[in-house]
């Protein structure tokens, strides 16, 4: 699994996308998934190229209605972040039902479980910075419903090491997986598992039925549980040359998008905030994946590791930033491209989904 940060091989993986077979067997390890969430995640791609992209291939949205209604969970879960802010950081509906533990299983962490799956998915994750949205449903029912810890840590954890490092797409859907932002828990027994893996596994602790399974007691794989250590590896670097004379443009871990006032002359800055970091962090393999993205596709782009504050006093122009919820910035904001023009809190997905149908359908 690899996954190139030149836009040109970005731009052809978009084209290459079979939005029907995505809607027939996307829930199988080897589906017809995009690959793209790593650029959607960073801002390279929006949801609206995407969807315009497949428009131009000649499917028409009725036929292809699943793969649309993916895309536009990625904005529900981004508008819900604008809409709530911080407080998607702790349960957002409801207390999680089982959270007995604040850690996560050490057995998960190491890949030892005992669910070939699982395990051999997350030592490829270690590797590749990717898992299928299978697994990691699988993963978070493993932490959160079978081993009953709390969704943090865990959530913490993945979004540490995926390259599509989203957190309200990442914090919101293991809520939704453990019920503090949904109203059932989601489990997946061992048939489940060998059916989309295709194994073949028998005598396993998720070897029962669905009824069982949510009676289970915690098994002795996931008894043990720890706090990993996230950190994220950050490089020093020099101040960046400004013109004073130039506007800047601020790019950072979310906005990495080349074709952003691309007419515009300017200072363009790639701003890497520890402070962000601190209470997001993200694995050296992440940071290099973003860094790689803005160099080779962003001409003249700087990389400055520091906090805003310190950018402000080396800028004498106008600051130009796209809007994002963990942004501080002082400057001109510029919106970022949704797939459609529906914004703002939704009880749910589907609420959401019935006035973005309106729009594209």
């Amino acid at each position: 699994m690899t996954f190139p940060t030149d836009f040109a091989a970005i731009a052809a993986r978009m084209r290459q996308v079979d939005p029907l077979q995505y809607g027939s067997n996307r829930n199988f390890l080897d589906g017809a998934v995009t690959r793209l969430s790593p650029y959607i995640s960073r801002g390279v791609i929006s949801t609206r190229q995407v969807y315009e992209a497949v428009l131009e291939a000649g499917c028409a949205p009725q036929r292809i209605e699943k793969f649309i209604q993916e895309l536009a969970w990625r904005d529900y879960w981004q508008q819900l972040w604008l809409a709530h802010g911080a407080r998607i950081n702790n349960d957002l509906r409801r207390p999680q039902p089982l959270a007995h533990h604040a850690g996560m299983p050490e057995h998960i962490i190491s890949h030892q479980t005992g669910i070939q799956a699982i395990d051999a998915g997350i030592a490829e994750f270690y590797e590749t910075g990717y898992l299928h949205n299978h697994l990691r449903m699988y993963i978070a029912s493993l932490a959160c419903n079978v081993a009953k810890c709390h969704w943090k840590v865990p959530a913490q954890w993945m979004y540490y090491h995926l390259l599509d490092a989203d957190w309200a797409s990442n914090a919101l859907s293991w809520q939704w997986v453990c019920g503090a932002n949904s109203h059932k828990l989601y489990y997946a027994n061992q048939e489940n598992i060998d059916k989309y893996c295709y194994t073949q596994q028998r005598g396993t602790f998720l070897d029962v039925s669905y009824e069982t399974l949510a009676q289970l007691d915690i098994p002795d794989e996931l008894q043990h549980v720890i706090q990993p250590q996230l950190i994220t590896p950050l490089p020093q670097t020099p101040d960046p040359v400004v013109d004073p004379a130039l506007p800047t443009l601020i790019y950072n871990f979310y906005n990495l998008d080349p074709t952003w006032r691309s007419d515009l002359l300017a200072n363009r800055i790639l701003l890497v905030e520890p402070l962000v970091f601190e209470r997001y962090p993200v694995s050296q393999k992440s940071i290099d994946f973003c860094i790689s993205l803005a160099l080779e596709n962003i001409p003249n782009i700087q990389l400055m590791v520091g906090e805003f504050s310190e950018l402000k006093q080396l800028v004498k122009g106008e600051i130009y930033f796209k809007e994002h919820p963990l942004n501080a910035y002082e400057g001109i904001e510029d919106a970022r491209t949704w797939m459609t023009e529906v914004t703002g809190d939704f009880p749910s997905f589907f609420a959401f989904w019935k006035k973005c149908k309106k729009e594209l359908f």
